[in-house]
């Protein structure tokens, strides 16, 4: 059986669907099942049972012998939130406990990183284990993130494999009830849909012209590929980016989705709120060579695909991967 956490969200629901797929049908999903906005995210999925996050660790100590890899992408990912209480349980406490039971009773671990530990990158995207003490993250969600790598890296007592995936901008199917949370592309889609035009933020930093920032969006779809790829791999542990590794624009991607529409672009700017201007990220992009070095051939969508396929088959039609 395969056990993934956090299996009523994005990604997580876009990894059942994968391994489902992949004919991976004894699924355990983890979740806070209480939500009834994502319910749609697990419709139709082939899902053996459904466990409470709460009651995870006894239902896994009576079922470990049966377990044969953990995905952990479950997580509180609401970078807007300040009290770090909610995230030291969520992201830091519960975190070490699976590493502890994977430990125990020698599961392979493949567990949601996120690149905001990188901060304003001052130094720079690269997946370099021994700059991960040096991060500095700019809010307590990217705080708890880099806090468990720093301690996943400190244990002498390992799962025989595991990795962590510093998941970059992530857009695709199953964001619908991630509101503010969701990505561009998904507010891009839905506010060109309601007033025909995309408002972007300005830039507030010389060496960028307006819609000039960039991101590295990656799509879910490669995301789920290379969590396979680990899953089959079972070999060289570590900490991973996961990105595209090619920075695009906001205009970029603004663009892409009205093409995606069959519209003509229409773009206008408003200030990027002052609350947030000394924090705005104005670039990243992740360095992928370490990912490469360890046999990971496949090519990532570029962001005309990526968006084309998100918004044709998905936003436009309401449908769920």
């Amino acid at each position: 059986m395969i056990i993934v956490t956090g299996a009523a969200g994005f990604i997580g629901s876009c990894l059942i669907s994968k391994l489902n797929q992949e004919n991976f049908n004894y699924i355990i999903a983890v979740d806070d099942f209480s939500n009834p906005d994502k319910e749609p995210n697990l419709a139709n999925k082939q899902i053996q049972e459904y466990v409470d996050r709460e009651q995870f660790f006894d239902w896994l100590d009576r079922n470990y012998q049966e377990v044969e890899f953990l995905f952990h992408i479950g997580a509180r990912t609401d970078t807007t939130e300040f009290d770090y209480t909610v995230f030291d349980h969520l992201n830091v406490a519960y975190s070490k406990q699976i590493w502890e039971k994977c430990v125990e009773y020698q599961i392979p671990l493949v567990y949601a990183s996120s690149a905001a530990t990188y901060g304003l990158g001052e130094l720079g995207y690269d997946d370099n284990e021994s700059l991960v003490p040096q991060l500095k993250p700019l809010n307590p969600y990217g705080e708890s993130k880099n806090e468990f790598d720093i301690w996943a890296l400190q244990q002498e007592r390992k799962p025989f494999f595991w990795a962590g995936l510093k998941f970059f901008n992530v857009y695709g199917p199953n964001e619908y009830h991630k509101g503010r949370m969701a990505s561009v592309i998904f507010h891009a889609h839905k506010q060109i849909g309601q007033t025909g035009g995309m408002k972007l933020f300005r830039s507030h930093n010389p060496d960028y012209t307006d819609g000039g920032q960039m991101r590295d969006f990656v799509y879910v779809k490669d995301v789920l590929d290379v969590c396979l790829f680990l899953m089959h791999h079972r070999r060289n542990s570590g900490i991973y980016n996961l990105g595209s590794g090619t920075a695009r624009t906001f205009l970029d991607l603004a663009n892409n989705t009205f093409a995606a529409m069959d519209l003509e672009p229409q773009v206008t700017f408003i200030d990027t709120p002052a609350d947030i201007r000394d924090k705005y990220q104005y670039y990243t992009q992740a360095n992928m060579a370490k990912l490469r070095s360890i046999g990971y051939e496949k090519p990532f969508h570029s962001l005309e695909a990526g968006i084309a396929d998100y918004v044709r088959n998905y936003l436009q039609a309401g449908k769920y991967l």
